[in-house]
């Protein structure tokens, strides 16, 4: 009998730039399996209508990026408990009802991440994280769901900031730029969820010697892919944990569900990807 041929996808606004085909076709290759995986540009007025018909298009799933995440929270029919958390929806699918349902694998994936490069992150209980954007927002549910009482949220617009905290509750503290120093005293874990220090933007201009030296440096950032701030983590005797990786672990249960195999984030991946990401424009 031959085998289903399945359609995954990944859209956005704007969507060339995503790596996520590069990763789910290496899968797909690795793994023999007979399916595809596609970048569609969605336009946002036209998102709802796209989601809401991705079954009769002959799609099993898919992920969605920026600026789709919050729109897509409101049209799937489920949600699991990461996207209601996190207020976002980034992997889609059909469940055995055929009900469409919404996940968010942010959160996943840089626990993940963390945990195959600096496990020691899980002893921590006291976090700095920098930035309030969406991407924040699955960080700080990573650090609560695992064990992190004290989390400070820096941001240079606090209003912001306040937004997440009012969403996350107990044990997430908002404050300005120039309280950092002394906020970074006794960190466990420091991370930055911003756009800063990426190619292209302003670099993130922080003093890391006040953090204690067991403490674990954290950039999301994966475009270079080590950052100045984890350069000058390293350049200090930091763990650091770069971006790419969370990217790489987030993808792993959007191609379970749609294609039926746990894949591996392996060396042969990883190299794939960086190999990508360091070719010339």
């Amino acid at each position: 009998m031959a085998e289903t041929f399945r359609r995954a996808f990944v859209c956005g606004h704007p969507i060339a730039h995503s790596r996520s085909p590069l990763i789910h076709g290496y899968w797909l290759k690795e793994l023999g399996l007979s399916g595809s995986y596609e970048r569609i540009d969605i336009a946002p007025n036209d998102f709802p209508a796209f989601l809401a018909n991705i079954r009769q298009q002959g799609f099993v799933g898919g992920n969605i990026t920026l600026p789709h995440k919050e729109a897509a929270f409101r049209v799937v029919e489920k949600r699991d408990r990461d996207a209601e958390a996190i207020g976002a929806v980034n992997t889609v699918w059909f469940d055995s009802d055929g009900a469409l349902c919404g996940g968010n694998t942010d959160a996943y994936g840089f626990a993940a991440n963390l945990d195959e490069t600096a496990p020691q992150w899980r002893k921590g209980r006291k976090a700095v994280v920098l930035g309030a954007g969406g991407a924040a927002r699955a960080v700080i549910h990573a650090l609560q769901e695992h064990g992190y009482g004290d989390i400070r949220l820096v941001n240079r617009t606090i209003a912001r900031a306040e937004e997440l905290a009012g969403r996350f509750g107990e044990g997430l503290s908002v404050h300005d730029w120039h309280a950092l120093n002394e906020l970074l005293g006794d960190a466990d874990l420091l991370v930055n969820t911003s756009s800063l220090g990426m190619k292209g933007a302003p670099e993130l201009e922080v003093r890391l010697d006040p953090l204690p030296t067991h403490a674990v440096v954290a950039d999301i950032v994966y475009v270079p892919l080590e950052t100045a701030l984890l350069t000058a983590a390293k350049a200090r005797g930091l763990a650091t944990v770069g971006g790419l990786d969370m990217l790489l672990h987030q993808a792993v249960p959007g191609f379970e569900r749609w294609f039926g195999q746990r894949p591996n984030v392996s060396k042969g991946l990883r190299g794939r990807v960086v190999a990508d990401v360091e070719k010339p424009a």
